[in-house]
């Protein structure tokens, strides 16, 4: 029942209006190279959602216990508990955002009905932190309850979304290791600055040419899989993806710019008799 009710989440298509709409705002706000990268969690090597939604969760979570155990002796605690949670509710859900504005279609739905539950349910814990300062703690406890149980849901959602959709998950992670040096081209395919894809082992590998130097990475992009053969050079030694429009250095796959939050594979490439030979880079 719960699968069949992600799914008509995902193919409500009359939110699409409203999810184009806020994914463009996000964008704006998240341009800025800094921004991006410190939401996105390239610093961390993963995504920086996922772990700050442990503290709200937590937080709101031990608010309810507290109520259900201790009552009003514990009213206090409970109550700097659920602060607690709206405070780190603030940076997650900034996380949350700039991770979303890159999806679309099913994965959008479901994630804009995944934050306008948690928004209602910080709402919630506002209304029971206020209602709890002015005494009133049975009403409290019943707004965190029912905020608790929105969380949940948006909870369930969001797992939905990283481990039965894959959003947020390194799409290069199960890629084979070749370790031996693999003809894949002729020289001559490859033209000054634009990438070349080639296949070596079954994986796909993007080879640039840039200033007489060669580098090779992983086609992949460890984001949400766009192919990087078909970026562009952004900057010196770097390589942006089309889709998403992260940024990775050709020298070692570090990512420049997110969202990517993951190094790209790199490879080993050199020329011999006019053919091209790539091999993995031992991790």
């Amino acid at each position: 029942m719960l699968q069949q009710l992600v799914r008509r989440i995902e193919g409500l298509h009359q939110l699409d209006g409203a999810c184009h709409a806020t994914a463009a705002w996000v964008a704006r706000a998240t341009r800025p190279r800094a921004v991006k990268n410190a939401l996105s969690g390239n610093w961390l090597g993963h995504p920086l959602h996922p772990v700050l939604t442990d503290l709200p969760i937590g937080a709101w979570t031990m608010a309810t216990l507290v109520d259900v155990t201790c009552g009003p002796v514990g009213a206090t605690a409970a109550r700097r508990l659920v602060g607690a949670g709206l405070i780190a509710a603030l940076p997650t859900a900034a996380a949350g955002a700039s991770d979303w504005s890159d999806s679309y279609g099913p994965e959008q739905r479901a994630g804009f009905v995944h934050a306008v539950c948690n928004a209602t349910a910080t709402v919630l814990q506002a209304c029971s932190w206020a209602t709890r300062r002015r005494g009133r703690h049975a009403t409290g406890m019943a707004l965190s309850g029912a905020g608790l149980g929105l969380t949940l849901a948006a909870a369930y959602l969001g797992g939905h979304l990283s481990f039965v959709r894959g959003v947020g998950v390194n799409h290069a992670a199960f890629q084979e290791s070749v370790g031996d040096w693999t003809d894949v081209a002729a020289v001559t395919d490859l033209g000054d600055g634009r990438p070349l894809r080639v296949t070596a082992g079954g994986v796909p590998v993007v080879i640039v040419r840039d200033n007489d130097s060669l580098s090779a990475l992983s086609a992949t992009c460890t984001h949400a899989g766009g192919p990087l053969d078909e970026g562009t050079l952004d900057g010196e030694g770097c390589l942006r993806c089309p889709w998403h429009g992260s940024v990775f250095r050709l020298a070692d796959g570090s990512v420049v710019r997110g969202p990517a939050s993951v190094a790209a594979p790199r490879w080993e490439v050199r020329a011999d008799d006019g053919r091209l030979f790539v091999r993995s880079v031992p991790v």
